[in-house]
Order: C-alpha cells, then structure tokens, then sequence
C-alpha cells in the first residue's frame, strides 16, 4: 500500500473589518489563533493559522480588513492584506450577508480584478447566514456571482460553524501536492511573544470599549524561562497621547489589572503552564510613525508612504 499523498498550501481570507474573517480561521485551525472582538480593523498583521485535515495541511492567512485608508497604520495593514492575498494558493472572499455588497465589498471586487495574479482560486463564503433569510441569501450570491466569476460559494457561519466543513473539503481538494510545510501539532507561524501581545490588545479594547481609539500598541519586551517551568512575560503598551494613559490604566489601576488578569489567563490556557504577566503603559505619541513599531507588528512600514 502506497502512502497517500499530502497536500499543502496558502490559504488568504479577505473581506470588510468585522466580516468574520478571524473567527473563521480559529474555528478552521480549533483553536485561537487571531484576535476576535466586536470592534472592526482588531487584526493588524497577517496572522497564520495552521489548520490538519485528511492528508492536507491548510496555512490559512487572517489578512487585515480591507478598508479606505486615512492613517500610515490603516495604508500599511491593507498592503499587507493585499499582499497576504496574491502570495496565495487560494483567496477567500467573505460577505456579511445581512449587510451585503456595501461600498467596501464594491472596492476589494474591483481589487481582485486588478491586484490579484490571476493563478490563485477565488472562492465566496457569505458569512452569518442566521441572519438573513433564504431568499436574500439566493439574491445575494447570483448579484456577487455577476459581479466576479467565483469558483464556488459557500454559505456559513463562521461562529457556529455551519457550512465550515464544506468549504473545509473544498480546499482539501483544490490546494496543490507537497509535503507539509509545518510540524502537524504546530497551530501558529508567528512567534510566541507577538500571538502574546495580540491577546493583551484583545483584552484591552474588550475593556476599554470606546473609551480609546485605535492609536495604541502592545508589544512584548521581554520573554523569561523560569526553571520552574513558568515564563515571565513584560510587555508594554503605547498609547499616544497622556490622557489615553489614564484611561488605560484605570482608577486606582483596576483598569490595567483586569487586563492583565484576563491576558494572563488566556496566555496559560494557551501555553499550558503558569504565566507571569506584567504590562507597563507608556506614552509615545508618534508611535505610528516609528519603523520599529511596525517590524513588531509584522507590518512593512514601506507601505505607510
């Protein structure tokens, strides 16, 4: 008996802020991966979630929403996400389906037709279909269907999963012949300490609400092996202006202590062993104008110009 053989690819999921694309990786990968809040543009870098299925290893790339861009931060994330689409074997497409084709769906079809090579496979997942009814749902995919040939359209939710398996199957069966390109209990390609600061800024905008704007960052200073087992973790957070300090921090610190204590639960269930967290705030208001800032994101400051 021969051996099957193994597949192996890129797969880059791409839609609006907010459209789902983070909870789709991590129910695909099972575990958490990317950073998941109500709030739109959480992901910054390009995430990779590393997903086994029967003989094929899927490499899925959590690309930044795309969106119109203002800020150097908000031009370097849509860069990113538009290279992390046109390096892949395959590119998702997601769509609300209760908000359907908006302005922002308009703009990143009119991209596929320009920025995308033209050798990956494009498919369309219209997510959180318990939204909607069947007949928009019907309407929806023969209006996208017009507007971009898709190769196949899947409908799911991302959350509870439904449809998830089918397109799951659909890239067993389109991604190329190749040995896996990861150990196969390996669920993440970016390091540790960056998966570590992405669930510290989680935290802090599920606490923060809309108290603060986007302008802060996390990032880990240092990473500590204990002998006993346990890692000391020192990260800090910039904010841009002093007053956003304050806020971050909290009256009589419970602020920053509810974040701490939410991360550094997170961050043990995840490793799997006792974890000492310790968050600093520090004010630095040009933050998004630092090339080292965006190196720790993942980002190419490049694409800021």
């Amino acid at each position: 008996m021969t051996e099957p053989k193994t597949k192996c690819g890129f797969v880059a999921l791409i839609g609006e802020p907010n459209a789902g694309k983070s909870t789709l990786m991590n129910k695909m990968v099972g575990a958490k991966v990317s950073i998941v809040t109500h709030k739109v543009q959480t992901t910054r870098a390009r995430i990779r979630g590393i997903a086994m299925a029967p003989n094929t290893q899927i490499v899925f790339v959590d690309t930044p929403g795309l969106f119109r861009t203002r800020r150097k931060l908000d031009k370097a994330m849509v860069a990113a996400a538009w290279t992390g689409a046109a390096d892949a074997d395959v590119v998702v497409l997601l769509v609300e389906a209760h908000r359907g084709i908006t302005k922002g769906v308009e703009m990143i079809l009119d991209g596929l037709q320009t920025r995308i090579g033209g050798k990956q496979k494009i498919a369309l997942a219209i997510n959180k279909i318990d939204k909607v009814k069947s007949e928009v749902l019907l309407e929806l995919t023969e209006s996208l269907n017009e507007k971009f040939p898709f190769e196949q359209t899947f409908m799911i939710s991302a959350e509870k999963g439904f449809g998830v398996k089918g397109l799951e199957q659909y890239l067993c069966d389109v991604l190329p012949e190749g040995p896996y390109l990861y150990p196969e209990d390996q669920i993440a390609d970016v390091p540790m300490r960056m998966l570590a600061a992405e669930v510290t800024r989680e935290k802090l905008m599920l606490r923060l609400h809309q108290e603060l704007p986007y302008a802060l960052t996390v990032e880990t200073e240092h990473w500590n092996e204990r002998k006993d087992g346990s890692v000391r973790i020192d990260q800090v957070i910039y904010v841009a202006r002093e007053g956003h300090k304050g806020i971050t921090v909290g009256p009589k610190g419970e602020g920053i202590k509810t974040v701490s204590m939410m991360a550094r639960k997170e961050l043990a269930e995840m490793m799997g062993r006792e974890v000492h967290l310790f968050l600093q705030v520090k004010v630095r208001p040009n933050w998004e104008n630092e090339q080292e800032r965006y190196t720790e994101m993942g980002l190419d400051f490049k694409d800021t110009k």
